[in-house]
């Protein structure tokens, strides 16, 4: 019953949805293929892997608690780790790997476009990139978050420079979801910051949550915002 609630009140969409989005897309990669999981942290994705050939890379300096700011995990295990090095100095040799993916990692790099110079050096010719990288994210992370704001722009502007043809790339959530997944936030933040009137931010969010439910799928509004994009791009 709880986890139907979810559902319908849209708990943990951008999540979810990004989820689906990469089972899909890693399913159809064909069997044995060299997969590099640049991010990795906690190995989420290497079960959507299992047909692969998987390799996974982190710089293992997040423990969960960070500096105590903003939004942390409060334990983060990366000791099954493949490959502890920075994401933009992989010691793997030119041309490596058949498919690189890269999810919800680009806000944790000083310089994101260093990060794309190198999986370019690693992949093969025809070889697939896989990113995810949020649009509009809380910091998290910290003191490891340092950008956010990867637009369908900023994919048009550096990947084909480097060598990427785009072949899709599709926006997590829009305007509407982002807006009804913060306003389900406020209680929670209301708490967490000692707000006096903190009761009275779950009769917002509950005014809030009768409005998206009778907006349905209404016309979408991600070309103003959405949770991030998800893309994959091949290099020629």
């Amino acid at each position: 019953m709880k986890e139907t609630i979810k559902k319908i009140i849209g708990i943990n969409s951008n999540d979810k949805a990004r989820e689906r989005w990469l089972a899909q897309t890693l399913a159809a990669i064909p069997p044995k293929l060299r997969i590099l999981d640049s991010g990795a942290g906690e190995l989420r994705n290497k079960r959507l892997c299992g047909h692969l050939n998987y390799v996974s890379q982190d710089f293992c300096q997040y423990d969960g608690k960070g500096d105590g700011q903003g939004l942390q995990t409060g334990a983060w295990d990366t000791s099954k780790i493949d490959l502890v090095c920075d994401v933009v100095n992989i010691p793997e040799q030119d041309a490596s790997f058949d498919v690189v993916l890269c999810s919800e990692v680009f806000e944790h790099l000083p310089d994101a476009l260093k990060a794309l110079d190198e999986f370019a050096r690693l992949l093969k010719p025809s070889g697939k990139l896989i990113l995810t990288a949020p649009f509009a994210s809380l910091v998290h992370f910290a003191p490891y978050h340092y950008a956010t704001g990867f637009s369908r722009y900023w994919y048009e502007c550096h990947l084909p420079p480097r060598g990427f043809t785009i072949q899709e790339l599709t926006p997590n959530g829009d305007w509407f979801s982002l807006t009804k997944q913060e306003m389900l936030r406020l209680p929670s933040m209301a708490r967490r910051y000692g707000d006096w009137c903190w009761p009275l931010a779950y009769v917002v969010a509950g005014i809030g949550l009768i409005y998206f439910l009778l907006r349905g799928k209404s016309r979408p509004a991600a070309d103003v915002a959405c949770f991030g994009w998800h893309c994959v791009a091949v290099k020629r």
